[in-house]
């Protein structure tokens, strides 16, 4: 067994090529200026983050190879079933005593750096352990093994955290999309997946990702967030939160529509939370994601093709399946297909108060696309009677946004009326109108009720689900909380 520290005594500085004098201008010949020229190799320029980068190579050079001869030196068997504190305890015994007889110039602190890290080598995902449990990171988006860019408050930055090299990486995917009984490989490079804590993870690989593996992972918050957070959070005015909590108590069916990273997901967790215990939600998925808090929800993901291409169970069928399973209302945590005519067939018949999201700008643009994925389908139907079909299942539309400065926003509520000739008819309820630019170029704007009643509040009152008097009156809303008592306790 080789000592940890040949390993590293064998490294040694590269010299610097040294370039003879050159004469100077008054005794060279124009030739041998030019071969001057081509000789002389260009300087290289030295600044600080090159140091910097150097030291995190060493140090991720140090880690990889003490991670590799603790695998080849403790017994594995030994350690498994421990807890995990347990285990970190025993992993950072080991580490401290090779450290001290490998004789490396390193603190006590640098020594429980180094054995976390070793750890997370060991049991988590390695390098992306520390930024998956900072609670202010929501994105990690990684550009192969040499750069990994996090969003912090809704703008991006370059992180510190690396990979030694692709197969490093590589090892740390394989890891994550083995957790939920899925592959990625050169005949399948592209997979959706999901973390334990149910952040959803993107992969590509080659021979599609030209310059190494992508990966992209959407975080969750470990506690869900509600409707009263958003509204701390000024992404929607609390007489609005109250009107959707509302409406989806009413069953009324709501589609979520925005861009990507708006809070889509998060604005349909949030308001799973009005529904009744009393009812049974089934999620159809293509990774699992959604958190619904409530205690019946029966939950299932889409699977892709085997490696023989077989197999394969897209949303359409699980929507088909989960008819069969007396739903009371049906989750679609996205749809971007042919599955939209069952979803809408589903809505129509007896499943009200259903929800899903869907990529779109406007609500009126998410009408255009439902129609568009119906059409996907091929089915033998004319565009009036989907159009119709849209117009008797969809109650609510809400449009979510991520504006320039990284805000989410709730930008407009839209109800659909029913249909006008072959046209659907809309109104809307209430909207966010941007006002101008701040001195740190973020966004200002106020939200505001347009005048008009929706046509769903009779349901609500119906209910006997209590709404603020004046809600619907034309003028702007005041945002953040308005009182300390729960959307809950107010509405019910």
């Amino acid at each position: 067994m080789g000592r940890f520290s040949n390993i590293l005594s064998n490294v040694t500085p590269s010299e610097t090529p040294v370039s003879a004098p050159l004469k100077t201008v008054a005794q060279s010949s124009p030739q041998d200026l030019i071969s001057a020229v081509k000789t002389v190799e260009p300087i290289k320029e030295s600044t600080a983050p090159s140091k910097a980068s150097s030291k995190e190579d060493e140090w991720l050079d140090i880690k990889i190879k003490m991670h590799s001869r603790l695998i080849d030196e403790i017994d594995l068997a030994a350690l498994d079933g421990m807890e995990t504190p347990v285990l970190r305890e025993k992993v950072h015994a080991v580490v401290k005593e090779m450290v001290h007889e490998d004789k490396l110039k390193l603190n006590s602190s640098e020594i429980d750096d180094l054995a976390s890290g070793i750890f997370d080598e060991m049991t988590g995902l390695g390098p992306l352990e520390p930024i998956l449990q900072d609670e202010t990171i929501s994105d990690i988006l990684i550009n192969t093994h040499e750069q990994v860019y996090i969003e912090r408050r809704g703008e991006l930055e370059l992180s510190k955290v690396r990979f030694a090299d692709e197969a490093h990486l590589l090892r740390i995917i394989n890891r994550i999309v083995s957790t939920v009984g899925r592959r990625v490989d050169e005949s399948q490079p592209l997979c959706d997946a999901r973390l334990l804590d149910g952040s959803r993870v993107n992969v590509a690989i080659a021979p599609v990702a030209v310059d190494g593996p992508l990966v992209s992972i959407r975080k969750f918050s470990k506690s869900p967030l509600t409707l009263d957070k958003l509204v701390e959070f000024n992404a929607i005015p609390d007489v609005v939160a109250q009107f959707l909590w509302a409406a989806c108590k009413a069953r009324v069916t709501i589609l979520i529509s925005g861009g990507t990273g708006s809070g889509k997901t998060t604005l349909l967790n949030a308001l799973s939370q009005s529904i009744s215990h009393k009812e049974r939600l089934i999620t159809i998925e293509d990774a699992a994601e959604l958190q619904l808090q409530q205690p019946h929800v029966a939950r299932m993901e889409t699977r892709p093709p085997n490696i023989e291409g077989k197999g394969e169970i897209r949303q359409r069928g699980l929507v088909k399946n989960a008819l069969r399973m007396r739903p009371d209302r049906v989750i679609l945590g996205e749809v971007r297909g042919e599955e939209a005519f069952d979803m809408l067939q589903a809505m129509n018949t007896g499943h009200e108060g259903s929800m899903a999201t869907l990529h779109a700008n406007t609500p009126r643009d998410a009408i255009t696309r439902l129609e568009q994925m119906v059409a996907m389908g091929d089915m033998k139907i004319t565009p009036e009677a989907v159009a119709g079909q849209i117009a008797s299942a969809v109650g609510i539309i809400v449009q979510a946004v991520r504006l320039s400065d990284g805000q989410r926003k709730i930008t407009s509520i839209s109800e659909i009326t029913g249909m006008e000739g072959a046209i659907i008819q809309m109104q809307e309820i209430f909207n966010y109108t941007r006002t101008g630019t701040g001195p740190k170029h973020e966004v200002i704007g106020e939200f505001r009720s347009t005048g008009i009643r929706p046509r769903c509040l009779e349901e609500i009152k119906t209910r006997d689900i209590p709404l603020p008097e004046g809600l619907f009156e034309p003028k702007v809303l005041p945002a953040g909380k308005i009182t300390e008592k729960t959307i809950k306790e107010r509405v019910g």
